[in-house]
């Protein structure tokens, strides 16, 4: 189908005359207009029942800090399922901020209790820090599961865009290993390569938000020294993708990443994994947290929350 008449007007107004294009900005002006984007076009945020600041230590003895969400209808005492989150942005702009009212509406919708973590961003910290912040907020949920009141048997990782390659990447590195894994992972249009020849690649390369020279931007902070082949930059990359736990990947029908997205489900399944697979007609990279603008938002959060809650509630111990 065509473009919406809401991303067709987002869009227009992007690229009016004269604006500058996101990878001219500098990074404190990138973020600057990432915030002010988010902040115009995502919907008011529902209340919940409690938001806690969480910080997290790091073994260099820095912090992290994240923000824990309880949904309206549960009870302090109660120990719930949990969204472990990782907000998008090119692995350089975007924080918990940001994604506020997304991991409210999350949490009410689902039931479960989403942590949202403001792991570190380049160029300043390029990779791999924010994959090892995301291996960080997991072990650490899972130490801290009692005090946080969440219950570590049932947890989950998602993310948007690059939120959803870290997402992915931490659920590569922990199968690896013999401890606990996540039960779901909930991906919203996510990085999976970084160098990818498929035709979405070039298809929407220029006009459609997410655009050939905004990639560069990114990838080129992000990777400042190669690494493009790394399967913690590219989980496509990874040797095999078998043995991750189920999953719902949404794509965007206009997004140069939207092919890298269905292969990489291809591929799951292939390699006998469960993946549900669905592709948003009419909208762009982005659409997902842009509530106030796209239906289609409104729709795919409330998709979403129900297979994070039906997924993880299912998982409650006998």
């Amino acid at each position: 189908m065509p473009l919406t008449p809401e991303a067709r007007s987002l869009l227009d107004m992007a690229y009016r005359v004269g604006a500058p294009r996101f990878h001219d900005l500098s990074v404190d002006q990138a973020r600057r207009s990432f915030q002010k984007l988010h902040y115009a076009f995502r919907g008011e945020g529902p209340a919940v029942a409690s938001t806690i600041e969480v910080p997290i230590p790091r073994p260099d003895g820095s912090t992290m800090l994240a923000r824990l969400y309880r949904p309206l209808q549960s009870h302090a005492a109660e120990p719930l399922p949990a969204l472990i989150w990782f907000h998008g942005g090119g692995w350089c702009v975007g924080d918990v901020a940001s994604h506020d009212v997304l991991c409210r509406e999350l949490s009410n919708q689902s039931g479960c209790a989403v942590l949202s973590v403001e792991y570190r961003l380049a160029p300043e910290h390029p990779f791999p820090a924010a994959s090892d912040d995301a291996r960080l907020a997991f072990d650490w949920v899972q130490a801290q599961a009692e005090l946080l009141g969440v219950d570590a048997t049932r947890l989950a990782l998602g993310g948007d865009s690059a939120g959803g390659n870290l997402s992915l990447v931490t659920a590569l590195a922990l199968r690896d290993e013999a401890g606990p894994q996540p039960g779901f992972l909930l991906l919203i249009y996510p990085s999976t390569e970084i160098v990818s020849e498929r035709p979405s690649r070039s298809r929407y390369a220029d006009g459609y938000f997410l655009d050939r020279g905004t990639l560069d931007w990114f990838f080129g902070h992000y990777l400042p020294c190669g690494s493009t082949e790394d399967w913690r930059a590219s989980p496509m990359r990874a040797a095999s993708v078998a043995g991750l736990p189920p999953m719902l990947l949404l794509s965007a029908e206009f997004d140069p990443l939207v092919d890298d997205c269905a292969a990489f489900a291809e591929r799951v399944r292939a390699e006998g994994g469960e993946v549900v697979y669905e592709e948003v007609a009419g909208v762009i990279h982005g659409y997902f947290t842009l509530g106030k603008c796209f239906p289609e938002a409104r729709s795919s959060v409330a998709r979403a929350a129900r297979a994070l809650g039906e997924r993880l509630k299912a998982a409650r111990p006998a």
